[in-house]
């Protein structure tokens, strides 16, 4: 009977070991199970954070642009048809083009049928536009030059592709502009067998921006922070526009905005223009710069979504692995309002309209709203 205790002690302590074990081998299975589980849960954040990190941001900006555009026209379509320019259909491999850059084109041929807008949206293919197209023909891209829209930038960029200079930062900048010594071709030095196949066969492009703000800009530029190597534009050009459009005869300070306003909103305003020659070319409408209703363009970039237009541009292109579009200074592209409505403050109502119906042409071919100040 002695050993009858320690017999059962002895059992009771295995049998408290044994479950112990059991205890914690179950222990170890649920800190392993929730280990496997966190593991988990971490790649799939993991593989989210990578997701939007490398997604194409022509997306996003395609979404937000698309919301500023004006109604496209209706043409007789069903609701959700959607119709692709010819260059744009797709040709057994998935369309890849964000459905702005698709958008835009849409939206300026629809333009170019309305005949009531006939006069602002079409001009022929004349030497004054083929002057303002510049080609390279290495890489087949065809580069229609708007004044005030960063084209000095454009204008690197197929200089290096042309292969004057090795990189953009080894330009001088007296040369950009220098036709003799960039190695930029116009398209009017080729024969007319040779443009049509040009415009035919080549990726074409041009940059637009706000029509009045890129006025502001041209008159800020010529008139204002005039260089040096343009003495024209004050001594010139600015005493021609005072002479006829200024009414206060005793006022003697230089030109004005609202001596530039009246002038361009002139519907004569052409007999002084062929005084100025080609210098007015920094606010000659994007029509008489670039027959956009006449020449089939690939790609309309705007000013103000440059940061995405541009490397689209180049992708679309096939040089994006060649050249990259220079760093474009933060805000700089940006549309500021409250410039363009301090810019007009008051200049009459009868002054602005008259400018506005020399450029409607630009504002509806290229989706921008006509500006408040007019609409009250």
């Amino acid at each position: 009977m002695r050993n009858a205790h320690p017999q059962g002690s002895s059992q009771a302590l295995a049998g408290k070991v044994a479950e112990w074990l059991m205890s914690d081998n179950m222990h170890h299975q649920w800190l392993l199970l929730a280990a496997c589980f966190w593991v988990i849960f971490m790649f799939m954040v993991a593989s989210k954070f990578i997701t939007l990190t490398f997604k194409d941001p022509d997306a996003y900006s395609a979404k937000q642009e698309f919301l500023f555009l004006t109604a496209v026209p209706d043409t007789g379509r069903s609701p959700g048809e959607t119709h692709l320019p010819e260059e744009l259909k797709p040709t057994g491999k998935m369309l890849v083009e964000p459905l702005v850059y698709t958008q835009r084109l849409e939206l300026m041929r629809n333009v170019c049928r309305e005949d009531t807008l006939r006069n602002l949206s079409h001009t022929a293919i004349s030497k004054f536009v083929l002057d303002r197209i510049f080609v390279c023909d290495k890489h087949k891209i065809l580069f229609c030059q708007t004044p005030k829209v960063g084209n000095t930038q454009w204008k690197k960029v197929l200089i290096v592709l042309n292969g004057a200079f090795p990189s953009i930062e080894e330009i001088p900048e007296n040369v950009v502009h220098d036709h003799e010594k960039n190695g930029l071709p116009r398209l009017s030095s080729f024969s007319e067998a040779e443009i049509q196949k040009r415009l035919k066969t080549y990726f074409k492009f041009f940059i637009v921006r706000d029509p009045f703000e890129r006025l502001i800009s041209a008159f800020k530029d010529k008139f204002v922070h005039n260089p040096r190597f343009e003495p024209w534009y004050r001594h010139e050009i600015a005493p021609g526009i005072i002479r006829k459009y200024r009414r206060n005869r005793t006022e003697t300070r230089g030109i004005q905005f609202e001596d530039f306003v009246r002038y361009l909103g002139d519907p004569n305003h052409r007999w002084l223009d062929l005084q100025f020659g080609d210098h007015i070319i920094h606010w000659v409408t994007y029509v008489e710069l670039c027959a956009p209703c006449e020449i089939t363009y690939s790609v309309v970039g705007h000013h103000e979504t440059l940061e995405d237009d541009a490397p689209y541009i180049l992708r679309e292109a096939g040089i994006d692995h060649l050249v990259s579009y220079p760093t474009i200074p933060l805000g700089i592209t940006a549309y500021n309002r409250t410039k363009v409505e301090h810019y007009f403050l008051g200049i009459s109502k009868r002054d602005i309209r008259r400018l506005y119906a020399r450029f409607e042409g630009d504002f509806k071919l290229f989706g921008y709203q006509k500006p408040e100040f007019l609409l009250n």
